[in-house]
């Protein structure tokens, strides 16, 4: 089985590498709009970004979910998206039998365009999990919302419009994993999923179709790995085999 590597392809036809029943948890941030019109709110490069998302600013696939799944021992699951997407998701994972919970990120300094609508200040995080799954963590780390500034400082020094706060990601995998276990993300991004997991001492696997985003996630991974191996040697085991 592989361990603590992600691939620059398309995870619809990578899935197929992963043995099914073989993941923890997955962690995903697939493509979605913000709907800021005008906002500019995917800063430099954005415009590109904005084409890429195409037909999942509606929601990923049922089909892409059910590939997703199948590598789970049980669902045990996290998505970020944007309004339009909740009712896809809870309809999708209320079918099979799952427990739901709905968790946001307030960001407290939008993109100010609004025009006749709402800020653009939320983003939402649906989790799901069979009957049985547990939940970790503590009082402190289970609360359903983050109230923080927008991460502008990791737009810049990842280059990734929508890079989610890293203290977040670690919050999520340690509360729906153990050490050791493995967690993937099927849209690696700058690799925020892997760092966390290499932060916390879970394995990582994941996929990134574009190439500069894949190259900012293994630089990353690169340095996290490092960091560990500096702060605990006999902890890094094979997390730095990242070829």
């Amino acid at each position: 089985m592989y361990s603590n590597r992600i691939w620059n392809e398309d995870c619809r036809s990578g899935l197929s590498r992963i043995e099914d029943g073989s993941v923890d948890l997955v962690v995903m941030d697939p493509p979605y709009s913000l709907d800021n019109e005008g906002g500019g709110a995917f800063g430099p490069g954005g415009r590109s970004y904005r084409s890429e998302i195409g037909t999942m600013s509606e929601g990923i696939d049922d089909a892409l979910l059910d590939a997703v799944m199948s590598k789970m021992r049980a669902v045990n699951v996290y998505a970020w998206c944007n309004k339009s997407q909740l009712l896809q998701y809870l309809t999708y994972f209320d079918r099979r039998g799952c427990n739901v919970d709905l968790l946001s990120w307030h960001k407290t300094n939008p993109t100010p365009a609004c025009g006749n609508k709402y800020l653009s200040d939320t983003e939402y995080l649906v989790f799901a999990r069979d009957p049985g799954v547990k939940l970790y963590g503590s009082y402190e780390t289970k609360r359903k919302f983050w109230v923080t500034p927008a991460n502008v400082k990791d737009k810049k020094a990842y280059g990734h419009p929508t890079v989610k706060p890293l203290d977040i990601i670690e919050t999520l995998v340690m509360n729906s994993s153990r050490e050791g276990d493995v967690v993937l993300d099927p849209f690696m991004g700058s690799g925020t999923t892997a760092a966390a997991c290499i932060r916390t001492g879970r394995r990582y696997l994941g996929f990134e179709i574009r190439e500069d985003y894949y190259d900012v996630a293994m630089a990353r991974i690169r340095s996290e790995s490092q960091r560990a191996d500096i702060l605990s040697p006999m902890w890094m085991g094979d997390a730095v085999n990242i070829s």
